[in-house]
C-alpha cells in the first residue's frame, strides 16, 4: 500500500509525490477524511488524482494512500431498486448517517451486508464448472431472478455448495481450481468500472427492441443491443422519452444514470420511477431498475465516474442472460467533466476545449453495448441497449459532443424545439432522425408483422418529405396555385403526423401501440389515400374528399384499446369504401 503526501490542490485535481509504486486507475484515499480519489496520470513519482467528493478544506503536505486496487463496484444481490450515486454508494444508507446533505469520507460498501438471501444451487458437488456458469439463483425481486455466477478468471469443480439463506459476504461454493487452490464463492463479485466484461461472441442486433413508440418503432426502430442517441435542447422532452423508454420498452432490466442533470431533475426521477407501475408485471418499475443519481451540483469528477459504474451493473444482468435497456442522461455533462479534469491537467486542447481523446471515449463507452453469446459452458444471449440523451448548448449539433456520438451510435433521435412547442410530442423530426438499423431488421418485420410493413414504411417517409417541399411552395404561390393531388398529399400528411406520429404518453391507451395496431393504423391511413386518389383521377371534388366523417374516424383509431381494434379496423375500411363511394354516386347523379 503506497503512502504519499499533497503536493497541489487544483479543484477537483491534486497532485501527489511519493506515489512511485502506484498504478495508474488505482484508487486512493486523500487526507484524513478518506475522501476518494483514483489516479489519472503518472508522473514519476508524482500522481494526478481525480477525487470524488468536495476538496475544500485540503491543503500540501496531507496524506495520501493508495488502495492498489482500481475503481470497483460490488455486484450482487440488492443491486435492483437500488439509488447510487457516480461511484456506487448507496444514497439511502448514506443519508441514514449525514442526513440530507452529503458528508465527505463516507465509506459504505454498495451492497448491504446485513440483508440475508435465499440462494437455492443450481449445480452440485463435483461438477466443473467456468467463469460466467451459474451455480445459483436467488429471488432478487419478484420480478428479477439473481443468477450467481462463477467470477471472471475462476474455473474448476465444485468441491462444496450449500442451499439456504446467507448474506453476499458468506460463503456459498469452495472450486478447487486446476492449480489446486481452493476458492470460496460468494453471492457477490467486483469487477473495476472502466474494464468492460468479457463475452464468447458479439451478435448481429437484428431484432427490434419494441418500445409501443410509434415514430421510433416505424420510422427509426433501434436494435436489441443497439446503441441511440437523444439530442435536443431544453424543453424537448428527452426526459419524458427516456421514461417513456424505461416504461414499455422490450426490457428486462432498466439502468438509469442521472449524469450531471439538474438536482430537480434527478428529484422528479427518484419519485417518479418508484410510482410507476411496470405494465408488464403490475408491479412497481423499481423492481427491475437500477438508478444512478450523480446531480450537477455533486462533485464534476463523480460524473465522470458515474457513467462507468452504470454501464458495468448493465453488463454484469447483460452476463445471466437479460435484455437491458441503459439511458444515460446526459452525455452532455460526462463529457464537460471531462473537458474540466483534461484543463485541469493542462492538456492539449480539442474543438471548444474538449480533449483531443473526445471521440474515442464516447466511442469505448457505446461499444460496450451489443448482443453478445455470454462466457459459460451453457451460454446464453444477453442483450444490452444504450441510449444516451445529448444536451447541446442552445440545440446545436455541430457542437463536439454531438457529433462525436453520432459517428458512433446508428440510431439518430432528434427532437426538434420548434415541434415541441407545436405540443406534439415525442418532438422527433422525421426529416432529420434516421436509423441505420432497418435494413438488418426488414426480414424480422416481413415474417413477424406483415410482408408489406417495409413497403409502408417507405411510402410514409416519402410523403413526410413530399410533404415539406410543398409547404414551401405553398408559402410562394399560395394552396390553390397546386394540382388536387398534391393537396391531398398535404392532407394526407397531416393525417400521418397528427393521427399516428403524435403520442400521448399520458393516455392509458396511446401511452403503448403494439406493432399490430401500428400496421392497421397505417393500412387505414393508406386505403384512405389511395381511394381519394382513384377518385380524384375520375374528377371528384378534393373539397369533398378532405371533409369525409371517416377521417375523424381514422384520427380516433389510436385511442380504440387493442381488443377492439380488429372490428373497428373493418368498420372504418367499410366505411371508407362507402364514403367515397357516395360522393362518385352524386357526382353520377348530377350528371
Amino acid at each position: 500500500m503506497t503512502k504519499g503526501r499533497i503536493r497541489k490542490v487544483a479543484g477537483p485535481l491534486i497532485i501527489a509525490e511519493g506515489m512511485k509504486n502506484s498504478n495508474m486507475f488505482d484508487v486512493v484515499r486523500v487526507s484524513e477524511k478518506r475522501l476518494i480519489g483514483e489516479i489519472i496520470e503518472m508522473h514519476g513519482d508524482k500522481a494526478s488524482i481525480q477525487v470524488y467528493e468536495e476538496t475544500s478544506g485540503i491543503g500540501p503536505g496531507a496524506p495520501v494512500e493508495s488502495t492498489g486496487e482500481p475503481l470497483s463496484i460490488e455486484l450482487g444481490p440488492g443491486l435492483i431498486g437500488g439509488i447510487f450515486d457516480g461511484i456506487g454508494r448507496p444514497l439511502k444508507e448514506i443519508m441514514k448517517i449525514s442526513g440530507n446533505n452529503l458528508e465527505r469520507g463516507v465509506e459504505i460498501p454498495s451492497l448491504k451486508r446485513e440483508k440475508i438471501w435465499n440462494f437455492t444451487p443450481l449445480a452440485k458437488i463435483g461438477d466443473e464448472v467456468t467463469s460466467g456458469d451459474a451455480i445459483g439463483t436467488v429471488d432478487e425481486t419478484e420480478i428479477v431472478t439473481h443468477k450467481i455466477m462463477v467470477p471472471i478468471g475462476i474455473s474448476g469443480v465444485i468441491k462444496e455448495i450449500n442451499k439456504g439463506k446467507f448474506n453476499v459476504t458468506q460463503s456459498i461454493a469452495t472450486i478447487k481450481c486446476q492449480d489446486g487452490r481452493e476458492i470460496n464463492l460468494t453471492l457477490m463479485q467486483k469487477w473495476p468500472v472502466r474494464v468492460g466484461r468479457p463475452y464468447k461472441k458479439k451478435l448481429s442486433p437484428d431484432t427490434p427492441m419494441i418500445t409501443g413508440q410509434r415514430v421510433i418503432d416505424t420510422l427509426f426502430p433501434i436494435a436489441k443491443g443497439g446503441v441511440a442517441a437523444v439530442p435536443g435542447p431544453f424543453g424537448s422532452g428527452k426526459t419524458v422519452v427516456q421514461h417513456q423508454l424505461a416504461k414499455w420498452a422490450e426490457s428486462d432490466i432498466v439502468v438509469y444514470i442521472g449524469c450531471g442533470e439538474r438536482g430537480n431533475e434527478i428529484t422528479d426521477v427518484l419519485n417518479e420511477f418508484p410510482e410507476l407501475i411496470d405494465p408488464k408485471t403490475g408491479h412497481s418499475l423499481m423492481k427491475r431498475t437500477v438508478l444512478i443519481a450523480n446531480t450537477s451540483d455533486m462533485p464534476v469528477a463523480a460524473r465522470e465516474a458515474s457513467i462507468y459504474t452504470g454501464i458495468t451493473i448493465a453488463e454484469y444482468f447483460r452476463d445471466m442472460g437479460y435484455s437491458v435497456a441503459l439511458m444515460a442522461d446526459s452525455t452532455s455533462r460526462w463529457a464537460e467533466a471531462l473537458r474540466e479534469m483534461s484543463s485541469r491537467l493542462e492538456e492539449m486542447p480539442g474543438e471548444e476545449g474538449y480533449p483531443a481523446y473526445l471521440t474515442s471515449r464516447i466511442a469505448s463507452f457505446y461499444e460496450r453495448a451489443g448482443r453478445v453469446e455470454t462466457l459459460g459452458t451453457n451460454s446464453r444471449q444477453g442483450v444490452l441497449t444504450a441510449i444516451g440523451a445529448v444536451s447541446p448548448p442552445g440545440g446545436d449539433i455541430s457542437e463536439p459532443v454531438s457529433q462525436a456520438t453520432l459517428r458512433t451510435v446508428k440510431v439518430f433521435w432528434g427532437l426538434d424545439s420548434a415541434l415541441a412547442y407545436k405540443r406534439h410530442f415525442p418532438a422527433l423530426n422525421w426529416l432529420t432522425s434516421y436509423s441505420l438499423y432497418v435494413d438488418a431488421m426488414a426480414n424480422w418485420y416481413t415474417k413477424n408483422v406483415s410482408s408489406d410493413w417495409m413497403n409502408l414504411r417507405s411510402r410514409l417517409i416519402r410523403l413526410l418529405s413530399e410533404e415539406a417541399e410543398l409547404e414551401e411552395i405553398v408559402k410562394l404561390v399560395g394552396m390553390d396555385a397546386i394540382s388536387a393531388q398534391d393537396r391531398l398529399k398535404l392532407e394526407v400528411a397531416r393525417s400521418i403526423r397528427e393521427d399516428f406520429l403524435h403520442q400521448n404518453a399520458f393516455h392509458e391507451v396511446d401511452t403503448f401501440t403494439p406493432l399490430k395496431k401500428q400496421h392497421l393504423l397505417l393500412l387505414l391511413i393508406f386505403s384512405f389515400y389511395n381511394s381519394a386518389l382513384a377518385a380524384l383521377k375520375k374528377g371528384d371534388s378534393i373539397e369533398k374528399l378532405v371533409s369525409l366523417s371517416v377521417r375523424e374516424q381514422i384520427g380516433r383509431f389510436k385511442y380504440i384499446p387493442l381488443e377492439q381494434v380488429d372490428a373497428e379496423y373493418d368498420n372504418i375500411s367499410k366505411k371508407i369504401a362507402q364514403e367515397i363511394g357516395d360522393i362518385n354516386q352524386s357526382k353520377r347523379d348530377e350528371n
